[in-house]
């Protein structure tokens, strides 16, 4: 297929998910607690639930024991949309305010759900809004990336590292396998993407505890800005929760999937407080891209946390022909739109974004070093 042939129009895509929708979320985490924990762990989420109920965007919590199993608790929360959620799960408040749970809890597993439907309120409630307007289809993978930096001066070190180490296999349990993992790395920055067929959380821990994944993370252990350890479970678990970029929105072109698609990351920081807006607007971009035959993206992922956005994109040909549609700024306007998200400064790009020099200095400048990209020999 070539980029003529796809199906044309302003949503020709398929959103296999989106932060940036409106729509009401449901998280839902289940909870092994150790024998005996059951008093402390309460004790400790009722800290946690005073300061999580000031947060703006939350709606409610609900803790939950098993009526069978009293080691197996369940805590709900719904808020007002992904956004506040995903910024309240990665900030170091957070990070403090669970530590004490670590000790009570023996394992867990979080879903995050937007709200479709609901049955109708009772007669003299208030009807509340936020539905999810849309059935999203995707392919059944989820995709998540870790960042994290490393010591300026180790960066070639790093690379050889991430790049060298032999491929888990890709089975991991029923249902569950890594398909595909890209590291792309931005001056001492890291970004590592995956993607998962079936449980994250239960494919990542399979990998972290293969002796080939553990040897490179050792490997790297040394040149790491953040120190972390592990072994040690609560510091595995900071440092994950700390490096943790979230998929925030993947549009996907209709059609089937064209040969000798190129990956590409691109690594957009944003002006300080700006970093959602400038990853909806990438979003936005790369869903009509999609479905403009003269673009060569055919699928795109937007990751964000705080102040840092990185834009995965699968094109075909070449990718730098077009530094508008590689950017996601094409169409009028959206070059000055993105001048006043992206901190400039830390791109080294001078006003105006207009100018073709500079888009193609930003094209450079933005485009990520590929150290590794490895899919499943079945995918």
């Amino acid at each position: 297929m070539t980029t003529t042939e796809r199906t044309t129009g302003p949503t020709a895509g398929r959103i296999a998910h989106s932060a940036f929708d409106g729509s009401r979320l449901r998280v839902i985490l289940l909870l092994d607690l150790y024998d005996g924990a059951q008093e402390q762990f309460l004790e400790a989420y009722e800290h946690m639930s005073s300061k999580v109920a000031s947060i703006p965007g939350h709606i409610q919590d609900q803790l939950c024991q098993s009526i069978e199993n009293p080691s197996q608790w369940l805590i709900t929360s719904e808020w007002e949309s992904a956004l506040p959620f995903l910024a309240w799960v990665n900030s170091e408040e957070h990070i403090e305010i669970v530590r004490p749970m670590h000790s009570c809890v023996r394992d867990t597993r979080s879903m995050r759900y937007s709200v479709l439907r609901e049955t109708e309120p009772r007669p003299g409630a208030k009807t509340r809004s936020g539905l999810q307007a849309q059935v999203r289809v995707g392919d059944g993978v989820a995709r998540h990336a870790l960042t994290f930096t490393v010591k300026p001066g180790s960066e070639s070190k790093v690379a050889e590292h991430l790049a060298g180490y032999t491929s888990p296999k890709a089975l991991q349990e029923t249902n569950t396998r890594l398909r595909r993992t890209s590291v792309f790395m931005h001056g001492n920055r890291v970004v590592r993407c995956m993607e998962v067929e079936g449980d994250l959380a239960a494919a990542l821990r399979d990998v972290a505890g293969r002796p080939e994944i553990r040897a490179i993370e050792t490997a790297i252990d040394p040149h790491l800005e953040q120190e972390r350890d592990l072994s040690d479970p609560g510091s595995a678990r900071v440092f994950f929760t700390r490096a943790a970029l979230p998929s925030v929105h993947h549009v996907r072109a209709d059609g089937p999937e064209p040969a000798g698609l190129r990956r590409h990351a691109l690594y957009y920081p944003a002006v300080e407080g700006q970093g959602i807006e400038l990853a909806r607007f990438l979003s936005h971009q790369d869903e009509a891209a999609v479905g403009d035959p003269d673009s060569r993206i055919f699928t795109s992922t937007v990751f964000q946390r705080d102040d840092i956005v990185v834009r995965m994109v699968d094109v075909t040909g070449t990718f730098d022909v077009d530094p508008e549609w590689a950017l996601g700024v094409k169409g009028a306007g959206k070059a000055a739109e993105l001048e006043r998200l992206l901190d400039g400064a830390a791109v080294g790009v001078d006003a105006p974004l207009n100018s073709e020099r500079n888009l193609n200095r930003l094209l450079s400048h933005a485009d990520m070093l590929l150290v590794t990209d490895r899919s499943a020999a079945d995918s």
